[in-house]
């Protein structure tokens, strides 16, 4: 069996990452606590189609921090000079905050959106890389109607 960080870097690297691979590798992995997920972050996401890549490419994403658990920073991105800001007009007037969440049958570290109907899920390749899955209520917000699957490493 290939072990979990080569079927990551595997989707990671596909041109077309399909959403069934991603939940099964997404169910191996082991969930991560809130103080784990402390520190800033580099990200990016597996090739789905999903609209929100396009968006997040747009806005130049660079990924995101978390200076405590009530205080999150979901979009950390680049502005003209190449300097690194959080994004609150794309992030919907609002930060986010860090809280244990079940998801799936699990507990894991979990991003709550202050202003979006929008949850960002947590589990753990190893102690420097974690794949996300953003879900809510997000029929309708942005075009977006389904999950989106995307990662993050640490950002040095």
């Amino acid at each position: 069996m290939t072990d979990l960080r080569t079927r990551f870097d595997d989707l990671r690297a596909a041109a077309h990452a399909d959403p069934g691979d991603l939940d099964a590798l997404w169910a191996d992995l082991a969930t991560v606590a809130v103080d784990e997920m402390l520190g800033a972050w580099r990200g990016g996401d597996f090739a789905t189609g999903h609209v929100a890549g396009t968006i997040l490419q747009e806005v130049r994403w660079h990924g995101k921090r978390f200076d405590s658990p009530l205080e999150a920073v979901p979009l950390v991105c680049r502005d003209e000079d190449g300097q690194l800001y959080s994004n609150l007009a794309a992030g919907g007037g609002g930060e986010a905050s860090l809280w244990p969440v079940g998801f799936r049958g699990e507990v894991t570290a979990t991003m709550v959106y202050d202003r979006l109907p929008v949850l960002d899920h947590f589990k753990k390749v190893d102690a420097d890389t974690v794949m996300g899955i953003m879900n809510g209520k997000l029929a309708g917000t942005f075009g977006i109607d389904d999950l989106y699957y995307f990662w993050l490493e640490r950002d040095a």
